[in-house]
């Protein structure tokens, strides 16, 4: 349910005060509330790195590289953790700034606005080959045509979202201006949308399976099949790439998340296991079927065309130009950003230097428990797109 603090005087935001929401600025970490974090002095050599989630929690599929690299060793002897952080949707990038984090998972619009505070970070491997990012309608409701939203009024769980949602918005033709939003809430948004507020919400791959195991059934506009939007990244501080040792630990950083991916496209199943294993209430929750469902959702994303690309988690400059020329269209950022200049793919040889015949080896011979053996992984992919309007 949407609560007057979620709102202005019991009102949906207006467009002002939404936007003063995602572009206040730099907070600090005691204000962004994450008693996790606080204290953590930033080594000079990485003594022990750390990777801040976007969302507020760990108990995801999205994350499912990281733990399936953990357990297969794939780390070695690199000292990492992984930490949920606030649900604040700008503090995957503001903790990074501020030395309370090491490398943050923003989305594209959550990196524009780490740009336009002056926040010197860099993304240096971009998960999300295709957009992830969708947009969520009660059954029945959806719509082809994204122009349909104009006057409606959309649902999001932080405020900061707004900066995924104009770009994506505005390259389908939408006047922006005319789309209403209401931060319902995280993680209440979807619920929200199904009670009946709003008339859409943003969604993204993998959660449409957990949103699914939570009773929560929708049809879907997928920017994955529409969209040409890059999605998710892994950023860093800028300076951290000048510095050769930390430039190499990146590199050995980088390269098990990509063996990660790796496994995880070889043996899904097993990677969702290594999540389950980790959350067992999540598990329990969401089940092996919807979990396969949910990490093939977002192996789709992550490979992208593969073919294209340099590898696992290299960045397409031109749909990152793309964006960065739709953003300024639109005043999300004031001045232009070249893409090159806030990307790279100067760690991605390193990162994809690995043996893929003994990942997939490692995934082949995984022994799966009789409850994953069971699910029909093609059966599974054949039906991924059944909710897509």
């Amino acid at each position: 349910m949407i609560t007057k603090s979620h709102l202005t005087g019991g009102l949906p935001m207006s467009r002002r005060q939404f936007l003063q929401v995602t572009g206040a600025g730099v907070v600090t970490a005691t204000a962004l509330g994450a008693p996790g974090l606080m204290g953590k002095a930033q080594a000079a050599t990485y003594e022990k790195f750390t990777w801040i989630s976007p969302r507020g929690t760990l108990e995801v599929l999205d994350d499912y590289p990281y733990w399936i690299a953990k357990k297969m060793g794939y780390f070695g002897d690199l000292n990492t953790a992984m930490e949920p952080g606030p649900s604040d949707g700008t503090a995957t990038v503001k903790f990074v700034d501020v030395g309370q984090a090491d490398m943050g998972f923003p989305s594209p619009g959550i990196f524009s606005f780490a740009i336009q505070n002056g926040m010197k970070l860099k993304s240096v491997f971009h998960m999300g080959a295709r957009d992830t990012f969708s947009f969520a309608f009660r059954k029945g409701e959806g719509m082809a045509d994204l122009k349909g939203l104009e006057g409606k009024t959309i649902l999001l769980g932080s405020a900061a979202w707004q900066a995924i949602t104009d770009p994506m918005l505005a390259a389908q033709g939408v006047d922006v201006t005319k789309v209403k939003y209401v931060e319902a809430g995280w993680p209440t948004w979807g619920t929200a949308l199904a009670a009946g507020q709003g008339d859409a919400a943003l969604s993204w791959e993998g959660l449409r399976a957990e949103w699914i195991a939570t009773g929560l059934k929708f049809d879907y506009w997928l920017g994955v099949q529409k969209s040409k939007m890059p999605a998710n990244t892994f950023v860093v501080r800028a300076a951290d790439l000048e510095d050769p040792d930390k430039k190499a630990f990146l590199e050995k950083y980088l390269r098990a998340w990509a063996m990660g991916l790796e496994f995880g496209h070889q043996n899904p199943r097993a990677a969702v296991e290594a999540v389950f294993e980790q959350f067992p209430a999540f598990a329990k929750n969401t089940g092996p079927e919807l979990g396969t469902t949910s990490l093939l959702q977002q192996d789709n994303v992550f490979r992208g065309d593969m073919d294209k690309r340099e590898g696992w988690g290299s960045h397409d400059m031109a749909s990152w130009q793309g964006f960065f020329d739709e953003i300024l269209k639109i005043g999300q950022i004031k001045a232009a950003v070249k893409a090159e200049d806030v990307c790279t793919n100067e760690l991605i040889k390193a990162a994809n230097d690995f043996d893929k015949a003994k990942v997939k080896a490692d995934a082949d011979a995984y022994k799966l428990t009789d409850e994953f053996a069971k699910i029909d992984v093609e059966t599974v992919r054949k039906h991924m797109f059944d909710d897509a309007v």
